[in-house]
């Protein structure tokens, strides 16, 4: 009886390495199949600057808190940019008025502007003219008007900015500089660099 047990206890030594490999494979397996997959790390998605919508042949109107007429944006084409917040337009022509009631016009081969409207950015040929205003009988604020490359109108600030050369003309006189600020609320125009200045004297009656 004891060499049977003997042998049988041997037997058992003999297989009980091949039963532990096989009870762990088997529980790695179970482990496998139980537990569920990871999550996968989605990228973060980020606004490029890509237009979100488009527009052709538009005009876009922005009024005052009375329901006045502010400004009118007018393109051939325009594209919004979600990141920036800004309208791209081609071929833009602008009409706005001041709180005196002077109308502004102003056109360019492309512009940019903002969703506001109180900010417009004018790019080559860029024109911007305000028209003369007086009571009859009284003398007239003359013409004024900005030619250049870029103009820079802010419109709520009635102000007009400059980094490239522009010209300059108020009534019968003329300046040109290769930059500009021009400030309509303090009455302070400022010209950089090479600065040459036109004054015609009026015609006598």
């Amino acid at each position: 009886m004891r060499a049977l047990l003997a042998a049988l206890w041997e037997r058992f030594l003999l297989f009980l390495p091949m039963a532990l490999m096989l009870a762990l494979a088997l529980g790695s397996y179970w482990l496998v199949r139980t537990t569920p997959p990871p999550a996968q790390e989605t990228p973060a998605v980020t606004a490029g600057h890509t237009p979100d919508y488009f527009m052709e042949n538009f005009s876009m109107k922005n009024f005052d808190a009375q329901g006045r007429l502010h400004a009118e944006v007018r393109g051939a084409a325009a594209r919004h940019f979600a990141d920036t917040r800004w309208i791209e337009v081609d071929a833009i022509s602008l009409r706005s008025v001041d709180d005196k009631g002077r109308l502004h016009q102003a056109s360019a081969k492309q512009g940019r502007t903002n969703e506001e409207a109180s900010e417009v950015q004018l790019i080559g040929q860029a024109r911007i003219l305000r028209e003369a205003q007086g009571a009859v009988g009284q003398t007239k604020n003359p013409e004024l008007e900005f030619r250049g490359e870029f103009l820079d109108f802010f419109i709520k600030d009635e102000t007009v900015k400059s980094h490239k050369p522009v010209v300059l003309r108020h009534g019968t006189q003329q300046f040109s500089a290769d930059a500009l600020h021009y400030d309509n609320v303090a009455q302070v125009l400022t010209l950089t660099g090479r600065v040459h200045a036109t004054f015609i004297p009026k015609a006598q009656k």
